[in-house]
């Protein structure tokens, strides 16, 4: 990273000696082998042998007695989904021997030397760390991205079949953020939301979620105080940045810190 820094110009530009970047380290499955381990194979392995021999059965007995015929098909359906839940989160996964199986993804540059770098949009953002991954394509990944106006039709339209392209691809999904990197209307905006793919969402919620009777419930769920979190330690995140460059005592520092872990103890269904 200090070379491709180099490289780019950007300690020159930025007048700075150090950098401090929001990256994203991949794959997940580096970072989550126990949830692999513990929860996702697991569960997958006993949905699909249990249902395995459910379905044969049910199939056997159906013959014979067509009534059983919809329940039957019922877990046949089940079936499906579990071998896609399965198929979800293999497809996330890359094996990992050492650190040159790992991508590293930038997309924020916070804060270099004097600067907290919230005044620039995240165009600027983007294309400055586009330029930084070209000098070292082993371990940076740089993140595509597109502009969406909210006023034009025709502008949403192509948002939405490029986010639908990009899930039904194999991708994750995307990450909506105001053009502004602090965007502000009668309360502080909320710096980004996650839209994740159909099938990733099948590893967060379950095989079964995307039956009716599942989606019903989850869309009634209140986003309130998940929203007011994510706004506040966005606000504390950016208060630290900004008591760091000006060289406050590293106490004001980690008053702010301290705030976020507060918060991210708060109880919080971890799915949303």
């Amino acid at each position: 990273m200090q070379t491709s820094v180099a490289k780019s110009g950007l300690w020159d530009e930025l007048k700075t000696d150090w950098v401090c970047f929001d990256c994203e380290l991949m794959p997940w499955s580096s970072k989550a082998q126990e949830l692999l381990i513990r929860q996702y194979a697991p569960t997958g392995a006993a949905g699909r042998s249990a249902l395995r021999e459910t379905v044969a059965a049910l199939r056997t007995a159906a013959a014979r007695v067509p009534e059983l015929q919809p329940v039957a098909e019922e877990y046949e359906k089940r079936a499906e989904m579990v071998g896609q839940y399965v198929d979800s989160y293999r497809r996330y996964c890359w094996p990992v021997h050492s650190i040159l199986d790992l991508k590293l993804a930038p997309f924020h540059l916070l804060a270099s030397e004097g600067q907290v770098h919230t005044d620039k949009n995240h165009v600027w953002h983007m294309d400055l760390l586009t330029r930084l991954c070209q000098f070292d394509r082993e371990l940076l990944l740089a993140t595509p991205y597109k502009i969406v106006d909210l006023e034009d039709g025709a502008s949403e339209a192509e948002g939405t079949a490029w986010w639908e392209e990009l899930t039904n691809s194999g991708g994750e999904g995307m990450v909506v953020k105001p053009f502004d990197f602090i965007a502000k209307g009668k309360h502080l905006v909320q710096p980004a939301i996650k839209c994740r793919g159909r099938e990733y969402l099948r590893i967060i919620y379950g095989p079964e979620y995307t039956s009716p009777e599942h989606l019903t419930r989850l869309r009634s769920r209140g986003l309130g105080r998940k929203r007011s979190l994510a706004s506040r330690e966005f606000a504390l995140g950016v208060e630290s940045l900004q008591r760091f460059v000006e060289r406050e005592p590293l106490r004001r520092v980690h008053e702010c810190v301290f705030g976020v872990l507060a918060l991210e103890s708060e109880p919080v269904d971890p799915r949303l």
